[in-house]
Parts: structure tokens; sequence; C-alpha cells
């Protein structure tokens, strides 16, 4: 059940609110001043404070602006026995829910309640859908070296400093990006993300800054740049080692300066943008090179975060293992498979070249072709998805020709084709028998046998 905190120095008060509350099960606890207030609040989690406005140590506003300075979205019920109406917006102003006057009408502080209580609620779910949406999952992992990174990311993100993730292919340097915004006070305005690898040299001037109608051949209209549209967020420029030198200067000028001048435009736009940059390259053996800017990275490389590759945190990769089970099946709607013991450390073995991103696919490709439980043999056999399938004594396993895949999909798809059907043959059609060999519903299983014009006897 929820939990309340009253903050009043009428003891006679704080008794009547607890009694009628307690009986509405909430779980309460009272204090008679803001200072004890505000300390409780630091040290627990409530979901709804109830504070007077007339107190002696300090006044109930000071507690209302403190209290949301330290928890934001925690409802405030701010309660008076001189309330006017004045006061009632002046406690709105400064972020309170509601103000009720003393002594409380029992149905009015109720409704209040439960209103404070369902908008904290959805203010939550709000965050966690957000969250879905802009597809920021947790850093998962234990060793020393990421438990680094979230301390960083926990001291850096509130400010607007320049960052730097450097870090190989496929080591979640997009995440940690991710997450600076997340802890910024710019988390409700837009994220953009530049991938400067993809883009042309020709048009990644235009990308980052925008143009003007007619500013070169194909430019029939006006185009808003990537800057601009970061305006009030964040712009990560993910590989920035492959950035052009001319695009590079004119990005150096709007860091110094926080202005932006359009392709074929000649009037200043002023930017509000934190930049937050990636790459894979050793940036000053590239600056040696002079592939790269000096001036450019100092001006990056306020905050170095550097993310490890998998190979560098073996121990973290059964947790890893497990987090993409879970996740992987519940996408397939399957139960989640299990994987032994055994599994897990001839994972650890692996090189992981193509690091999380690598571990991901392994483990989607495990749950296709594996049985309920992930086996050491299981890695073995399906770890190179170019080496032959093991083959058993009795039929040795024709070797698939892996050239005929275009991408990793074709291939999911003809695995899991191939598996469903090796499973109906052996149950002899039995789809019921089947659906419960492999750990699915049924309906699940007659839809892939449609989806993949599965037939008896073919």
């Amino acid at each position: 059940m929820a939990k309340i905190l009253i903050i009043d120095d009428e003891r006679s008060i704080r008794s009547t609110l607890r009694e009628i509350l307690e009986y509405e099960d909430y779980t309460v606890e009272d204090v008679d001043n803001g200072v004890d207030g505000l300390e409780l609040i630091r040290k627990n989690d409530y979901d709804l404070v109830l504070c007077d406005i007339k107190m002696n140590r300090m006044d109930g506003m000071e507690v209302l602006t403190e209290g949301l300075s330290i928890k934001p979205d925690l409802p405030f019920i701010m309660i008076s026995g001189h309330g006017t109406v004045e006061t009632a917006v002046e406690a709105s102003k400064k972020g309170a829910f509601d103000f009720i006057s003393k002594p409380p009408d029992l149905n009015r502080l109720l409704i209040t309640v439960r209103n404070a209580l369902d908008r904290g609620s959805l203010v939550v779910e709000a965050k966690v859908l957000k969250r879905k949406v802009s597809k920021v999952r947790p850093i998962l992992g234990e060793s020393q070296a990421i438990i680094k990174i979230k301390e960083t990311i926990e001291r850096v993100g509130p400010t607007d400093a320049r960052v730097l993730v450097t870090g190989a292919n496929g080591s979640g340097k997009e995440l940690v990006a991710r997450w600076l915004h997340e802890k910024s006070n710019r988390s409700n305005g837009p994220i953009i993300e530049v991938n400067c690898a993809a883009i042309p040299s020709e048009l990644i001037e235009s990308e980052l800054f925008g143009h003007e109608k007619g500013s070169f051949t194909s430019a029939i209209k006006q185009r808003i740049g990537k800057f601009e549209s970061a305006n009030g967020g964040t712009l990560f420029l993910d590989e920035i080692g492959d950035m052009s030198q001319s695009a590079q200067a004119k990005v150096l000028r709007a860091l110094q300066e926080s202005k932006i001048t359009r392709v074929g435009g000649e009037k200043e736009i002023d930017v509000d943008v934190r930049v937050v940059a990636a790459t894979n390259k050793d940036l000053l053996k590239e600056i040696e090179a002079g592939n790269f800017r000096m001036d450019l990275y100092h001006r990056l490389s306020v905050i170095l975060i550097h993310v490890p590759p998998l190979v560098e945190r073996r121990d973290d990769i059964a947790l890893l293992t497990q987090a993409f089970l879970e996740e992987i099946c519940n996408e397939y709607g399957m139960p989640t498979k299990k994987i032994s013991d055994a599994a897990l450390e001839a994972l650890k073995a692996l090189p992981w070249t193509g690091n999380i991103r690598e571990l991901r696919n392994m483990v989607e490709r495990l749950i296709i072709l594996s049985d309920k439980t992930i086996t050491d043999g299981d890695v073995k056999s399906f770890a190179n998805p170019s080496a032959p399938v093991a083959a058993t004594a009795a039929a040795p396993a024709p070797q698939t020709d892996f050239d005929q895949f275009t991408n990793f999909q074709e291939y999911k798809d003809f695995a899991e084709r191939e598996y469903i059907k090796f499973k109906l043959e052996k149950n002899n059609w039995n789809v019921s028998k089947t659906a419960d060999d492999i750990d699915i519903q049924r309906s699940h299983l007659y839809s892939k046998i449609e989806k993949f014009g599965l037939k008896r006897g073919e």
C-alpha cells in the first residue's frame, strides 16, 4: 500500500490524519517539523507528503521547495488553518499537487489523496513508457569498469559537459550516450543521433547544419539540420572519427559559439545543444596522422568514458546472457529458456570480437536452435554460424550453405523452419506433443507452420 508522510507541528492534526489514512490501509509516518521531514524524505521513498504551511522550525513552503528538489516527482498536499486563495495559488506555483484547509473535510481529504497517488503512479508509468519507447536499456554488469561508468554517468549526466565515449564496435557506446541524456536536465528534450560514418562526406555538413533551398543541385527545399533538431536536447555524434575535415571545422565553431549557419545560408542560428560523441578509433593517432583536429578533440573530450570490450568483463557474461534470454523469449512469446552452468562457462571462453551485439545475436541463435535448456554442446555447435553443425554418429548432418543467406534474419527463419519441421516429423506431426516438446503454445506453433508453409510428408 502507499506510504504517506505527514509533516505538521500540531499533534492533534497529525493524530487525526494518521487515524483517517491508516483506516484506509495506507502506511503512515509523521513528524512535527520540516527539518526532520526533509531528512525522512531523503532517506525513504514516500508516495505522498501532507505538509502544514505554518510551522515553527521551517515554513511549509520552504519544505515544499526543498522536498521537490530532492524528489521532483513526489506529490505534496499542503494544509493550513489560515488558508487563502493567495496561499493556495502560491503553493501551486511552487509545485504542490493541491491545497486543503484545516480542519480537513474527510471526503475531500481522501479524494485529494487518491488523486495525488494516481497522479504519482501515472508519472512513474510515463517515465517507464518513455524509457521503453526511447529504447534505453539498463547498463548491465557488476565488473569494476561498468560500476565506474555508471558512477561517471550519475556525476556527469546532470551537467552540460561534453562527453567523448570510446570503445570497440558493439561494446555499448550508444547506450552510455542515451543514459547521459536520460540523467541530464535535458531528458525531456530530444536526443538526435548522427552516424558520421554512414553519411557521405559531401552530405555530412547538410545533415548536421541543414541547407537553404537552391544551395546545391538537389536542394529543392529548405532543410533543418541535426543541430537545430536537437535544440534543447542532446546531439549524439557516433563514429565522429570518420567526419571530414571541413565538417570538423564547422562543428568546432558550433561548439565554441553555440551558433550554426545552414549550407548556402548567411543567417546565424542560435542552438542550445549538448554534444556527446563516440568513436571506435584512437583519435590521438588520428590527430598525428592529420585526420582529426586537435582543437575539436579537446572541445569534445571534457569528460572521457571508455567502454571496455566484452573480453575484459567476462564475469558480466552470465548476467547479460540471462537478461537477453528473458528479453528475446518474451519477444517470441515463449517461456524463458534455461541455460546450464557449463553453457555459461562455454560462452565466457569465446573470443567475442563483436562484443555485446555479438552476444545478443548468439543468445537469439541458441534460443531458436536449442531445446528447453541450452547446453554447452549447443554453444559449441552454434557459436560460429559459418562452421558445420555438429554431426551425430548415426546420421551425419548435412552442412548448410551459409552463403545463401544475405542477412541474419534469413538464416534465423531458415533455422527456425528446419527445427520445427524436424520436431514435427519426430512426433509424427502431433502438433500438441510438438508444442509441448519445444515449450511454446499450440496456437503459436500453428502460426509458425502457416508462416513457413510446412506440410506433412513434403
